[in-house]
């Protein structure tokens, strides 16, 4: 592939041939399961984040990996095959679709992508709506084990050159904190919210433009780039847009929701001083 991106109309075209997984999901945002219901594209199969791409909140944070056997399961039942084309979705700028893509990558699986402008786009460009719950599709043969994209823990995270934070610039400033009971970033991390990774459009920017989004906090192809957010939901969608630009960033899983289960840990708020 040489992008993980398709947008509305080449779907329609392709349809028939790809498996579609919705993921609509939104943090203190409507049901997925009820928006789907409502309306979705023809032949998805919806796919609940919580309960099919995380394993329970723990220690590990709000979000954790899924176990292995867990997720195969699930994808098996949504229909996926190692040698069909994938395509994920959501109505929230790829945020929740980007953690369905990058399972699924490192699980293995070579065709993935993520529709540019999500349920939106998809409606703009006039594609058919089905309405009703969701319709198991019949079994597929999906298997693999996690390993295929980078990951880093706590220790190597914080080690990393470049650590981006995706999170909104007043959470990592540590001035508002809706979700975790510790407010603030981890030391030395730098904020690249994941609205820059999109236009004003709800699409993703073009290749160069997130390239200069990236390069601007001293993410290059030379040095090693990790990111995190809340609880590694929406940090995947920092990786599927440095892959877009042509950089490879390692996932911090648990992300802010797991630093802080350490109170060894340290926590830094305000905004760094700019070294660039």
């Amino acid at each position: 592939m040489s992008t993980p991106l398709i947008d509305a109309e080449e779907l329609q075209a392709t349809q028939g041939f790809v498996t579609v997984l919705d993921v609509r999901y939104q943090t203190g945002g409507p049901a997925g399961a009820d928006e789907f219901a409502r309306g979705h594209i023809p032949g998805a199969s919806y796919v609940d984040v919580d309960s099919e791409l995380a394993a329970a909140p723990g220690a590990g944070g709000r979000h954790p990996l899924p176990d292995p056997h867990h997720f195969v399961t699930a994808m098996r039942r949504h229909g996926v095959h190692l040698d069909r084309p994938v395509v994920v979705y959501d109505d929230w700028g790829g945020r929740a679709a980007a953690r369905a893509w990058w399972l699924l990558r490192d699980y293995g699986h070579a065709d993935v992508r993520l529709l540019d402008g999500g349920w939106s786009a998809w409606q703009a460009a006039g594609g058919a709506v089905e309405a009703g719950p969701s319709a198991l599709p019949q079994p597929g043969d999906f298997d693999g084990k996690p390993g295929a994209m980078p990951v880093v823990d706590a220790v190597d995270a914080s080690a990393a050159a470049v650590l981006i934070d995706s999170r909104a610039p007043e959470r990592f400033r540590g001035e508002v904190e809706p979700i975790d009971p510790v407010a603030g970033h981890i030391p030395g991390a730098v904020n690249v919210p994941t609205t820059r990774n999109l236009d004003n459009h709800g699409h993703f920017r073009d290749r160069h433009e997130l390239a200069q989004v990236y390069a601007a906090v001293g993410a290059t192809p030379e040095v090693e780039v990790a990111a995190y957010c809340g609880s590694g939901v929406t940090a995947a969608h920092t990786v599927l847009a440095m892959e877009v630009a042509g950089l490879r960033a390692a996932l911090y899983a648990g992300s802010w929701s797991h630093w802080i289960t350490d109170p060894d840990r340290r926590v830094e708020t305000g905004q760094p001083v700019s070294t660039q």
